[in-house]
């Protein structure tokens, strides 16, 4: 299965990181995993990381009110650049929505408020080099003149390995940003052969040239996969994320079937 993974991964054109750990037998696949990408909305999950941590702290407070202005307001995806101007909606609200629908005006209001160096602070804290915030969305300045957002497969693996072990902020911290993850409403990649019959916690990332999905899949052994790639083939890339995704689920399913003495 991993040749046949890899030999999938080899035909796809640009940059492209992959990263698989069984979270039961702790079992690791890799193709490219530490390989910096231009990180498109997957960076949203560390920005909820250190929310969660200055909630958890109570420096924050998730009942805080915001008031949209049209200043805020920020194109593609989301719910709030749609919405009135001056509709007021809870800290709560803006995480979630950053995340579920992927709402970039409620992404920057929140690294605003809580700091690209805090949230670097806090990467760096938990062991990751990479993972960094260097500009806010949609800053063309900021772009123009070189600075962009980056991840690695491997690293948000191992925040997301760390939420589902209850060691990313807290137990209760990591509970509810999983409950969050698992209510994504972007599933055209990983949960695509799925039809919503898999629970799958996970943040998709998109832009021009590039295309992620990273994230929990809930089979009879749970995993993680991190699907990342820049100047790549978008659509025969998610194709593989969607194929390389069922792939690994039905692995699991069969494993769990022999040990049940059903095969």
């Amino acid at each position: 299965m991993n040749e046949k993974i890899l030999e999938i991964l080899s035909g796809i054109p640009g940059k492209t990181g992959f990263y698989y750990k069984n979270l039961t037998t702790e079992e690791e696949w890799e193709f490219h995993s530490s390989l910096p990408m231009v990180a498109a909305s997957v960076i949203k999950i560390p920005v909820l990381t250190e929310v969660f941590a200055q909630l958890e702290a109570g420096t924050a407070d998730k009942n805080e009110l915001y008031r949209i202005q049209a200043g805020d307001k920020l194109p593609s995806c989301g719910a709030l650049n749609y919405m009135h101007t001056g509709l007021e909606v809870t800290l709560e609200d803006l995480y979630t929505l950053m995340i579920i629908l992927s709402d970039n005006t409620a992404t920057n209001l929140l690294i605003k408020k809580f700091g690209m160096e805090n949230i670097n602070r806090r990467m760096r804290g938990l062991g990751l080099s990479t993972t960094t915030v260097n500009r806010l969305l949609f800053d063309a300045a900021a772009a123009a003149a070189g600075k962009e957002n980056y991840i690695c497969a491997k690293e948000i693996g191992i925040l997301l390995e760390k939420m589902y072990r209850g060691k990313l902020v807290s137990q209760k911290a990591s509970e509810e940003m999983l409950s969050i993850l698992k209510n994504q409403r972007l599933n055209g990649k990983m949960p695509f052969h799925f039809k919503g019959q898999v629970k799958i916690a996970h943040k998709t990332g998109e832009d021009c040239g590039i295309t992620h999905d990273v994230g929990i899949v809930f089979a009879p052994q749970p995993f993680v996969a991190c699907f990342c790639s820049n100047e790549t083939d978008v659509p025969l890339f998610e194709r593989a994320i969607q194929d390389i995704t069922k792939l690994l689920y039905d692995l699991q399913t069969e494993k769990s079937l022999c040990r049940g003495g059903l095969r």
